[in-house]
């Protein structure tokens, strides 16, 4: 078997960076839209409208441009998609209305989007297996540290509307610098025009995996977009205070307690971490429930614990069934379709949420509706596990060469 020199555990760091501080920024309005709400006198079907645009034209970038650094190469995508983000700050920052707010998370989208595949690739390339863990632990840390981060200084700090942005444009700058002292690729490729057209790109021998896991992916992410746009809002109100800190400590928990659950469980087996998931996903939920009924913040944030367990767990399974089996060629298409069905679970109940709000009997209902909703997801995940549809022998990928020993990550 031929013996090559693998790429250095650092090689990990500048992706898996760049897309905590993209998901920090995705989560980095949340505190603000009380303060943006209480300014423009918007409802909440635009708060979850300004979230979820984000979440759909994340979905649209990965369709289009999921695979444009195939052919452009990593170095200028990712150039591209920085220099999008610090545009997007500027945005925010200026924002006199709620068109800034959606124009600022359009071009916010199509930077993720379009690095997102990219991103997870690198990664890969650089350990299968440690790769997939850091692009399970990744996007919820990134959310978890933009959420408290924006929510400490909306509550301490002055013109946080600014500041907030200001920081990340920072982060961006020096990310950037990175990306461009990386060693310059294989160039470009012909076959962009072709890349461009929109196909989710799940090989034949993937796609039993991929159906069995994608409820359970749905769910996770629509309960991440639950608490990144109405969550804080439920905080305050079922504590009795107006505390930004207070509102974006729930999407903090839930991230956070997910990024850990994702490094505890690393050996467990994939199938195993499945099951754990959807079982505390259901219970996780009906504390929630439980914690609307009798009005208890403390019940509120015992269900987010158990269902950042259930999201670590579910989510890390979800990317243990099907990336490690795709081979190196397929990677950045198999992780673009994971992802767009993720941003389709976070964007679309969202949205669906700000409108029972307004029309469906306030807040505490539209929770309760959600619940349920993830619930069933996580139910239907069970049902598709315990009839036995999964991997085969025949979805394993080729296998890649071994490393040198004096070159073990």
């Amino acid at each position: 078997m031929k013996i090559v020199r693998c790429p250095r555990l650092r090689d990990l760091l500048l992706p898996a960076s760049i897309i905590v501080s993209f998901l920090a920024t995705s989560s980095a309005p949340t505190p603000l839209y009380a303060a943006y709400a209480d300014r423009w006198h918007f409802s909440p079907i635009t708060t979850t409208a300004v979230f979820g645009v984000y979440a759909i034209t994340v979905l649209a970038a990965l369709l289009v441009l999921g695979r444009a650094s195939d052919h452009l190469g990593r170095k200028p995508v990712l150039l591209g998609a920085l220099g999008l983000q610090i545009a997007a700050m500027v945005v925010f920052g200026e924002a006199d209305g709620t068109a800034a707010l959606f124009g600022g998370r359009i071009l916010q989208g199509i930077a993720t989007g379009s690095a997102l595949g990219t991103l997870g690739a690198m990664m890969l390339d650089v350990d299968r297996e440690r790769g997939t863990r850091a692009n399970a632990v990744a996007p919820g840390l990134g959310s978890g540290t933009g959420a408290s981060f924006s929510g400490l200084i909306v509550q301490y700090l002055p013109a946080p509307t600014l500041l907030v942005y200001a920081v990340f444009i920072g982060i961006f700058a020096v990310q950037a610098l990175g990306v461009a002292l990386l060693p310059r690729g294989a160039g470009r490729r012909p076959g962009l025009r072709t890349a461009l057209v929109p196909e989710l790109v799940v090989p034949r021998r993937l796609r039993r995996a991929f159906l069995t896991v994608a409820p359970v992916l749905f769910a996770v992410w629509s309960l991440g977009g639950f608490y990144g746009s109405l969550a804080p809002g439920l905080a305050r109100q079922l504590s009795g205070s107006n505390s930004a800190a207070l509102g974006a400590l729930g999407l903090f928990v839930l991230t956070a307690v997910s990024s850990t659950t994702v490094v505890v469980f690393a050996r467990m087996a994939a199938k195993t971490v499945m099951f754990l998931g959807i079982a505390l996903l259901v219970l996780g939920s009906l504390c929630t429930l439980a914690a609307v009924e009798a009005s208890s913040i403390t019940g509120f944030f015992a269900g987010t614990l158990v269902s950042g367990i259930g999201f670590g767990a579910g989510f890390q399974g979800g990317m243990r069934t099907v990336v490690p089996l795709a081979a190196e060629p397929e990677r950045p298409g198999v992780l673009s379709s994971i992802y767009v069905l993720c941003y389709l679970g976070m964007g679309l109940p969202a949205i669906g949420a700000g409108f029972l709000v307004v029309y469906g009997g306030g807040l505490l209902n539209a929770t309760r509706d959600y619940s349920l909703f993830v619930i069933t997801f996580a139910v239907a995940t069970l049902i598709m596990l315990l009839h036995g549809i999964g991997t085969r022998r025949s979805a394993e990928p080729p296998r890649e060469p071994r490393c040198a020993p004096s070159a073990k990550l």
